[in-house]
């Protein structure tokens, strides 16, 4: 039974990465090496942040919601957006278009922050006698994660790929961005803050991954069509 309940986390946690890239588009134009070369930026993005989190952040003895340090945390978080934006303008890609260069680099990130994340916690700790639902909605989170990383792929594929974007639009793709970017912190203050619960927290993530989904594509949409 706890073999049985560690392959159904597996699957929800890491399935839809794969059912993404089989059910889309991406697996017709071989995009998997652009998905694998955004992991590894991935990679070096977590690298460089756990190293200005040790060196800027102090240990808090308690497990409260320091304003200051979550500022902290929201500033080195950006590291994340410099990486996405080294893995869509200045890696080498295959002849693809954009929309399949965002998706290819969405995809790849979020595998690897699921991978890195939640492949070690749910490996040790969904093999335990104890039916948990600890596990499953860390699968759900996963999930609500690869929405908001494609989604802010999308939208920096807009800030730094679509020149001619509409201006009345601009503000609108930056707030987004801005949003799904800062969505740790966000989370963060729900959960110290607010003393939001897991599951809470985790509702309000695939709730607001799906809306930013929606906005993110109407935006990319928008910017596609020829201008008048």
């Amino acid at each position: 039974m706890t073999m049985f309940h560690f392959f159904n986390c597996a699957i929800l946690t890491f399935g839809p990465h794969a059912v993404y890239y089989s059910a889309t588009t991406l697996s017709e134009y071989d995009t998997f090496g652009t998905s694998v070369k955004a992991a590894l930026v991935y990679l070096g993005t977590v690298l460089v942040k756990l190293v200005c989190l040790a060196t800027f952040l102090q240990v808090s003895e308690n497990d409260g919601f320091d304003p200051y340090q979550e500022l902290l945390k929201v500033l080195i978080g950006f590291i994340d957006v410099a990486g996405l934006y080294f893995a869509l303008t200045q890696l080498t890609h295959r002849n693809i278009s954009q929309i399949h260069k965002f998706q290819a680099v969405g995809l790849g990130w979020a595998f690897a922050d699921s991978v890195l994340h939640r492949l070690a916690p749910l490996w040790v700790g969904a093999k335990g006698l104890e039916f948990t639902w600890d596990y499953i909605l860390q699968g759900l989170e996963a999930n609500a994660n690869l929405v908001l990383s494609i989604s802010l792929a999308a939208l920096g594929s807009l800030i730094w790929l679509r020149k001619n974007k509409p201006k009345t639009l601009i503000p609108v793709i930056y707030a987004c961005a801005g949003i799904v970017a800062t969505m740790p912190s966000i989370t963060s203050y729900l959960r110290r803050g607010l003393g939001w619960h897991f599951p809470e927290v985790v509702g309000f993530e695939l709730f607001t991954s799906l809306v930013m989904a929606f906005f993110s594509w109407q935006l990319f949409s928008a910017c596609q069509r020829p201008s008048a």
